[in-house]
């Protein structure tokens, strides 16, 4: 072989080689992205929100901030939001961590079920600042599948957020937040005896009652227990001021009227229509023994007559033995707080003006119903202290004679 030929040989060989390197070798591991072991939201644009939505299974939710900071629910009366409640959520989002890089490719995004379920952070004029959206949970692990935007990626977070989108679920169920160690006064409505005023001078003080039976004093615990489910009062529903069961509930109200050390007076009244019972109406029989088909004819009627006033020999002549009543029970209705305050800006009684608030059932039941499960017997009195006695007289004993001399 010619040294040309050769040369030639060796550099085609050289140059294949090199191909085939190239072609081969593992491809450089992606730059690190600069997401992961990062909030899911940093909480500097979680301050500059000033409208949540959240979007899942077809149905959306939006809370909005007042210009007070405070945050209100529009679509469920523009009522006042649930603080805990939203910064409980709030705090799931920014401590979620973005776990790892997923998947860039399509085919597989659209296998991790990137739907309808959406997070989304806005400003005052509607501009996203932040949009997430939730794919299905991981096989193995816990965690959520996230994607932000329309990017066309797929991270895994540590997120364990509950989505509700029920608006009512987001209102704020408080009606009322006394504290025990503020109420100076109670008065309670009984329907034996009427209302009953139990007071104190300071916090530290014993209850008194204007009302105390002879031996009796006010039980402490009654009264702490008392004012622990007075003093906060939840909804668990709301219905229309004109609703049948809010007006009956009215007419049967038992009303608590708390004063403050501060002179604030708080009036809370609960009341529900009461269980009712009814006489059963006769129910007509399909088999001919009851209702109007058991009559028969005029005829069969006047035969049945004379048969039962006739008696065997030997027999007594039997009385017709009356049919017992029958009687069905309507339960009561459910029950509802109409609750007022004395300075006429707090905001409980703009509330009231909105709608009628259910309570539950257990809040007015567990309430004292007679006077006397408010007292107790009072310890007796200490006997009085005995008088010291006068000490008694010295006798002088009598001398013996002197001896004679």
């Amino acid at each position: 072989m010619k040294l040309k030929t050769l040369v030639l040989t060796i550099a085609v060989l050289a140059v294949l080689a090199a191909v085939a390197f190239i072609a081969r070798r593992p491809e450089a591991p992606p730059a690190a992205d600069a997401r992961l072991n990062q909030s899911l939201v940093d909480r500097a644009t979680v301050e500059k929100a000033a409208k949540l939505r959240i979007a899942d299974s077809g149905k959306t939710i939006e809370l909005v901030r007042q210009s007070d900071g405070t945050w209100r629910v529009p679509s469920y009366y523009d009522m006042p939001a649930d603080f805990n409640k939203l910064s409980g959520f709030v705090g799931n989002l920014t401590e979620a961590k973005l776990q790892r890089l997923v998947t860039s490719n399509p085919e597989r995004i659209n296998r991790l079920e990137f739907k309808d379920t959406k997070i989304d952070l806005l400003d005052g004029s509607d501009k996203v600042l932040f949009t997430v959206t939730l794919g299905k949970n991981p096989e193995t692990g816990s965690g959520r599948f996230v994607r932000f935007g329309d990017e066309k990626k797929a991270y895994l977070a540590s997120l364990s957020a509950w989505l509700d989108t029920e608006a009512r679920n987001w209102a704020n169920a408080e009606l009322t937040n006394l504290k025990p160690d503020d109420i100076a006064k109670v008065e309670l409505p009984f329907a034996e005896g009427g209302p009953i005023t139990v007071s104190r001078a300071k916090k530290e003080d014993a209850w008194t009652a204007d009302k105390t039976p002879a031996g009796q004093k006010v039980k402490a615990d009654k009264i702490a227990s008392l004012l622990s489910t007075i003093g906060t009062v939840r909804f668990t529903d709301t219905s229309g001021l004109d609703d049948a069961n809010v007006a009956v509930a009215k007419a049967n109200l038992r009303t608590f009227k708390v004063t403050t050390f501060d002179n604030k007076t708080v009036t809370i009244a609960m009341g529900r229509k009461p269980e009712e019972k009814k006489l059963k109406p006769p129910t007509p029989g399909t088999d001919g023994k009851s209702g109007p088909a058991a009559l028969g004819s005029v005829s069969d009627l006047a035969k049945k007559e004379e048969k039962k006033d006739e008696a065997k020999p030997g027999e007594e002549k039997k009385e017709d033995k009356p049919l017992a009543p029958e009687f069905e029970t309507i339960p009561a209705g459910p029950v509802y707080a109409f609750i007022a305050h004395s300075e006429s800006s707090a905001p409980i009684n703009a509330l009231m003006q909105k709608r009628a608030f259910q309570i539950a059932e257990y809040t007015f039941t567990g309430l004292p119903q007679k006077a006397d499960e408010i007292f107790e017997p009072a310890p007796p009195p200490p006997p009085p202290p005995a008088a010291n006695p006068a000490p008694a007289e010295k006798k002088e004993e009598p001398k013996a004679p002197a001896p004679k001399k």
